[in-house]
């Protein structure tokens, strides 16, 4: 009986080990944020994604408000480990206003916004001097945005340039960091 309970200890030793340990991993950051989330009264956690690059956190989605939106950030600024926040978050607010794209969007417009992305993905990975692979497309209403990191501001410059001279793109919001090791 005596055993059991140490191994069970044990078990639980190592269990808060790796958790103390993943906590400053990008996976960790992320898995505290999301978890902050699913706690919050505010914040629905299913309308929000979250990713983590060198400590920059990305918030992408739609929630009901401008109060769950500000609720989200500060949430993600005040998890240990973060060192940046990048807000792509649009707030619904009454029907029919605010600047989240309409949720009754035909599978046309939806369809374009995929297409933009996969254009500008493709344009970014051909391209020799920008590392497409670090970067994260996506497309909303025509609007795309950049996210990931980047090692000039060269590589910045000529990825938004892909972007913005991509057929459909409307405007090129890029969230790119310089990441220079």
């Amino acid at each position: 009986m005596r055993i059991r309970n140490i191994g069970s200890l044990v078990v639980v030793m190592v269990g808060l080990a790796l958790l103390i340990s993943c906590g400053s991993t990008e996976l960790g950051i992320t898995a505290k944020v999301k978890a902050k989330f699913a706690a919050d009264d505010v914040v629905k956690a299913s309308q929000i994604e979250v990713a983590t690059t060198n400590g920059v956190v990305t918030l992408k989605g739609n929630v009901d408000s401008e109060a769950a939106k500000n609720r989200a950030l500060k949430l993600a600024r005040e998890t240990t480990g973060v060192t940046r926040v990048v807000d792509m978050i649009s707030a619904r607010q009454a029907a029919g206003t605010g600047n989240a794209p309409d949720p009754n969007r035909t599978v046309g417009e939806t369809l374009d916004d995929a297409g933009i992305t996969m254009h500008v993905k493709g344009r970014l990975l051909d391209d020799p001097l920008v590392k497409g692979l670090q970067i994260d497309v996506d497309t909303r209403d025509g609007v795309v945005y950049l996210t990931g990191s980047v090692g000039s501001d060269a590589q910045r410059n000529r990825a938004i340039q892909l972007a913005r001279d991509a057929k459909s793109v409307k405007d090129v919001q890029a969230n790119l960091t310089l990441d220079k090791s």
